[in-house]
């Protein structure tokens, strides 16, 4: 992997240690204004649906990590990202459980290409895994 994807494939990492450690500076420095995640279950939640639930708890990672190296494809100034995980998590309303998923994740670089933000998350459970 060269040294740039290695580079996003960290920064993701970080992120989803944002996420457990409901770390909103990082949070907020991570995700674009534009964010836009596709929870699990189908829905479309807005980076302030998404990053003010974690920073309120009612969105409460207790486990999110890759499960799987991070692959990376990077054209100029986008990248996606493609990995497994797991996450153990606890959404208000209701119970709490465990996850196994596949993530899709479109990061693209600011003005000058000096930093990156994620611009699309979609997560999808992994119901019945099946190698690849």
């Amino acid at each position: 992997m060269s040294t740039e994807n290695a580079d996003l494939a960290d920064l993701e990492k970080r992120r989803l240690r944002a996420l457990v450690d409901a770390d909103a500076a990082t949070l907020e420095a991570l995700h674009a204004p534009e964010f836009v995640l596709i929870h699990p279950g189908g829905g479309a939640w807005s980076r302030s649906t998404y990053l003010g639930g974690v920073r309120n708890g009612t969105i409460d990672y207790r486990r999110f990590e890759a499960v799987s190296p991070i692959e990376v494809i990077r054209d100029g100034g986008l990248a996606v990202l493609r990995y497994r995980s797991a996450i153990d998590i606890h959404v208000q309303g209701q119970p709490a459980g465990s996850l196994r998923c596949w993530h899709t994740d479109c990061y693209r670089a600011t003005a000058g290409g000096t930093r990156w933000r994620a611009v699309w998350s979609q997560a999808t459970e992994i119901q019945h895994p099946d190698p690849i």
